[in-house]
């Protein structure tokens, strides 16, 4: 039996790899490349050991998938990373990211149903909460969301939740995680974005290893202990170890589960930014910007449905979360690329 990791070459995803298979399982990682590079999937079999099968596929296009599944036969479980996630990108290109996030995730979910698997933990996101009306966030908090790249995961949580309605059989994970950073801790693999960084912290690398300027700070007027946005930042390896967890919970037949991934505090920008500036040993040059449209004053998560029903609880703190980072940053100036 092995697991197909969807999207296995990007950055939750390769460290969800290293994870998985130091718990004993056997996986295949599927990814277009897009957003990641095969170097990832090398980096992965460095750490762990062992070679890792991949196969470079659009899972968009069915007869791509349909041969994955039949080189394949032995797949049980599907962990679907596979998906556009730039915020801002979704706002400017909404119908990309509509067809790309919902088709790859229907024509994964078709070849499943044709080869008979039945457990499949979905890549979800606390942009399903929109902006809370208070925090921390629970489960059964009220869903809505502020930009595309939200709707895609609200609109593919619904239909894995019809799905499972449908057929009894069916087992599916939906994980909403909050703020994934920092990277493991060989520093072999971390995140490595294309072009200008989207997210805080590897906005804040670049700036450290002298690639970019200064740190922009959007907004410090929110109703926050120092007046920048709050958020949960939770470890990526953290992060990978909540969907051993979950595939766990799939094998006793539980039907449809979700849950938080999130590590229950909250830290400010400003939080990050001096965390990041002990780890790399120096002060960083930040600028404060006005608020971006669609940002949100505070989010972070109620993470003790995972505790409790997935015997799963964070680790790392945000020192630690950093430290990784600025080892990954250091040691990869300019990411897999050498």
């Amino acid at each position: 039996m092995s697991i197909l990791v969807s999207g296995g070459a990007g950055y939750i995803g390769s460290h969800t790899c290293v994870e998985l298979i130091q718990a004993g399982y056997d996986i295949v990682v599927a990814d277009n490349l897009v957003n990641a590079s095969e170097e990832a999937v090398r980096r992965v079999e460095r750490i762990v050991g062992r070679a890792v099968p991949f196969v470079k596929v659009d899972l968009c296009d069915p007869a791509g998938v349909e041969a994955l599944f039949a080189e394949y036969p032995d797949i049980d479980a599907v962990i679907h990373f596979a998906a556009l996630k730039a915020v801002g990108e979704s706002v400017a290109k909404p119908l990309e990211y509509y067809t790309n996030n919902l088709v790859n995730t229907l024509t994964v979910l078709n070849a499943m149903r044709r080869h008979g698997v039945k457990n499949f933990v979905f890549s979800s996101s606390a942009t399903v909460y929109g902006d809370p009306h208070t925090v921390p966030i629970r489960e059964d908090f009220p869903l809505s969301t502020t930009n595309p790249y939200g709707t895609t995961k609200l609109f593919i949580e619904r239909i894995l939740t019809d799905c499972c309605a449908a057929d009894p059989t069916l087992n599916v994970a939906l994980l909403r995680y909050f703020n994934p950073i920092g990277a493991h801790a060989s520093g072999l693999i971390g995140e490595d974005p294309n072009g200008i960084p989207n997210n805080l912290v590897p906005y804040i690398a670049k700036v450290a290893v002298g690639q970019l300027k200064e740190l922009h700070v959007f907004g410090s007027d929110w109703p926050t202990h120092d007046g920048t946005g709050v958020r949960d930042y939770i470890h990526v390896v953290d992060l990978a170890r909540g969907h051993v967890a979950a595939l766990k919970k799939l094998s006793q037949n539980c039907g449809l589960f979700l849950c938080n991934l999130g590590t229950g505090k909250g830290y400010s920008v400003l939080d990050v930014l001096h965390a990041y500036e002990k780890a790399c040993g120096k002060p960083l040059p930040y600028v404060i910007d006005p608020r971006r449209p669609g940002d949100i004053a505070a989010c972070w998560a109620d993470p003790s449905k995972a505790r409790e029903e997935l015997g799963w609880e964070a680790q790392y703190g945000i020192e630690e979360m950093c430290a990784s980072s600025w080892k990954w940053q250091s040691m990869n100036p300019n990411g897999y690329e050498g």
